[in-house]
């Protein structure tokens, strides 16, 4: 009952079903005797048909009675019977249901009727033309049996089509309500998957219904989120590639200025900074190229094992300075397809952050595996510190370009909060995730889960 089709398709069937029911039941819950406004026409109603009954028995006897009122059951779908004023049959069908109203009018009843299943019944005195009493009594047009007919049997089929019917255009309309929305829906998970070129199919905006506005303001919110973001990124690189010459230029005159000055602190200090600006600009234009970038240009078999193997052996050496170390704890031997620098430079960038904030004397725990997936087609690169942590709610921020946690961990001297957010246009770029969660043990683990390329090297 989750799916909006599902709910929809239910509750129009469901509304029509009940509307049926009822109706049914406004008839089957009549009152049991005629209302009196009703009284007076059926009481015509079955005098006229009594006598035109009564005038083919006269002239030609019990059998074109019979064949009267036979016709007059197939064409109306009513029963009738004609007695005598005694009260016995003379011609017609299903007499003995109205024996009990043609009693009533031989005792001096000027006309009897009730109501039964529905159906209104009307008995009643009438002459012929020679004089004769006879008593005429009828089912007059109402009720279910109406649509029934004759044959009892053909009610279930009949509400069996019914359903059938009601149900196939429930379906249909269902169906014409929510395909604009589902193609709607999957538009929406490409454009923010990354895919910011996908529109709405241009027949969808030709609809001229609210369906069709939503499709042509979808269409305009996401040609004005295209160009906005694309001017982002331009920007972006655009501003860190200028910088870039006056960072050159500043970094040639600290050179002279040395020259000239020697050792001084404040020259060192000077130093560090740009060095710490050069870096981040060279982030910056790192960003912005992966944000700019929708597939990988040639990607190549990488052997995770490998790659990690190596990376990891030049971290130790960062780490052991630091009082640290790294360690591989488990190792599986998977292939991923994509590119093996930008995949080294992920790797990079979460242990270059692990070993910052690990304490003194712990080890940086990296893992890669193929159990604990959602699907065997994957594989899981977790890489834990044992640090202070983040906070539950800060968990998915961290992977934004310039992030920072209002803790003692957002004290970063070596960072300029960009490696996290490469990290994760990377593993995007291959097709992958990345999440951080806080370890039950302590610290922060950072999962990067790749698609595998089922290969294995030598």
């Amino acid at each position: 009952m989750r799916h909006l089709f599902l709910k929809i398709f239910l509750w129009f069937w469901a509304t029509v079903i009940l509307t049926g029911i009822s109706l049914v039941l406004a008839w089957v819950l009549q009152p049991a005797s005629v209302p009196s406004r009703w009284h007076a026409g059926f009481e015509d109603t079955a005098r006229y048909f009594g006598t035109a009954a009564a005038g083919a028995f006269e002239q030609s006897g019990a059998s074109a009675a019979s064949e009267y009122i036979h016709r007059l059951s197939e064409d109306a779908h009513i029963h009738a019977c004609l007695f005598d004023d005694a009260g016995h049959p003379l011609a017609g069908e299903y007499c003995p249901e109205f024996e009990v109203m043609t009693a009533h009018i031989v005792s001096g009843k000027p006309s009897d009727s009730d109501m039964r299943r529905g159906l209104a019944r009307m008995a009643v005195p009438i002459k012929g033309s020679n004089g004769r009493a006879y008593i005429y009594a009828s089912e007059l047009l109402a009720g279910p049996r109406a649509l029934g007919g004759e044959h009892s049997g053909m009610a279930p089929l009949r509400v069996v089509v019914a359903l059938l019917v009601s149900g196939a255009i429930c379906y249909f309309l269902t169906l014409y309500l929510t395909t604009p929305i589902l193609r709607l829906r999957s538009a929406a998970q490409q454009i923010a998957a990354g895919e910011l070129s996908v529109r709405a199919e241009p027949s969808m905006e030709l609809r001229r219904d609210e369906l069709g506005d939503l499709v042509r303001d979808f269409n305009r919110m996401a040609d004005k989120t295209e160009h906005l973001i694309s001017s982002q990124r331009q920007l972006l690189y655009d501003v860190s590639h200028e910088l870039r010459s006056p960072l050159a230029r500043m970094n040639v005159a600290l050179d002279l200025l040395r020259g000239r000055v020697r050792d001084d602190p404040a020259l060192d200090r000077l130093e560090t900074d740009l060095q710490r600006l050069n870096q981040m600009i060279g982030r910056l234009l790192t960003v912005a190229k992966l944000e700019a970038a929708s597939t990988l240009q040639t990607p190549v078999r990488v052997d995770l094992s490998e790659l990690i193997s190596s990376v990891v052996s030049d971290a130790d050496f960062e780490a052991q300075e630091r009082g640290s170390r790294v360690d591989i704890v488990q190792a599986a031997n998977p292939a991923v397809l994509g590119d093996p620098n930008l995949l080294r430079s992920a790797v990079e960038n979460v242990l270059r952050n692990a070993i910052r904030f690990t304490q003194t004397g712990t080890a940086v725990e990296v893992a890669l595996r193929t159990d604990g997936v959602t699907s065997e087609n994957e594989v899981i690169l977790s890489i834990r510190d044992h640090g202070p942590g983040v906070p539950e709610q800060e968990l998915s921020n961290i992977f934004k370009p310039f992030y920072r946690v209002a803790d003692t961990r957002s004290y970063d001297p070596g960072g300029v909060g960009l490696g996290l957010a490469i990290t994760e246009r990377i593993v995007r770029l291959h097709g992958g995730r990345i999440q951080a969660i806080n370890d039950p043990n302590g610290g922060l683990r950072v999962e990067m889960i790749f698609p595998r390329a089922f290969w294995t090297a030598e």
